[in-house]
């Protein structure tokens, strides 16, 4: 990735976290229980934050601050690959959006590492540790639901 500008980069942020929140969506739409529905929702409107953040970030009104490294259950190292499908069950949803969760981290951690600019670096740091919480959730409701099942 080579970006001319701090607002090419934060641009193509946007771009990935709209593709996210309407990922999140779709996979609610096709959810068969209410309370599969609801999580996918939330995490919709978390991508939907994550936008807004970069947007403020853009605009010069917000920077972010990354927290400490953020557990890895290392769960979506270890499923098999998903495709998205229209008949998703509740564990290969789980295993799709982990590994989604997984490359938005990967691509928050390249794009901090594409920049000089500091703060920039910050808050590309700051959302890849955001995307490994909702990595997290996602392995923790896998293992919860899932690995406990079977």
């Amino acid at each position: 990735m080579n970006f001319k500008s701090a607002d090419e980069a934060i641009d193509f942020a946007i771009k990935g976290e709209e593709e996210a929140y309407q990922f999140y969506l779709d996979l609610a739409d096709k959810a068969d229980k209410q309370w599969i529905s609801d999580l996918f929702q939330s995490f919709a409107r978390e991508e939907k934050g994550h936008k807004a953040k970069l947007l403020a970030v853009k605009e010069g009104k917000l920077m972010l601050h990354a927290d400490g490294k953020v557990q890895d259950l290392k769960i979506a190292e270890y499923v098999v690959e998903q495709k998205p499908t229209p008949d998703l069950d509740y564990q290969q949803a789980l295993i799709l959006a982990m590994q989604k969760e997984k490359k938005a981290f990967m691509l928050y951690t390249d794009l901090a590492n594409t920049t000089d600019n500091a703060e920039l670096k910050e808050t590309f740091l700051a959302l890849a540790q955001e995307e490994a919480k909702h990595k997290l959730r996602f392995e923790i409701e896998y293992d919860e639901h899932v690995l406990t099942e079977n």
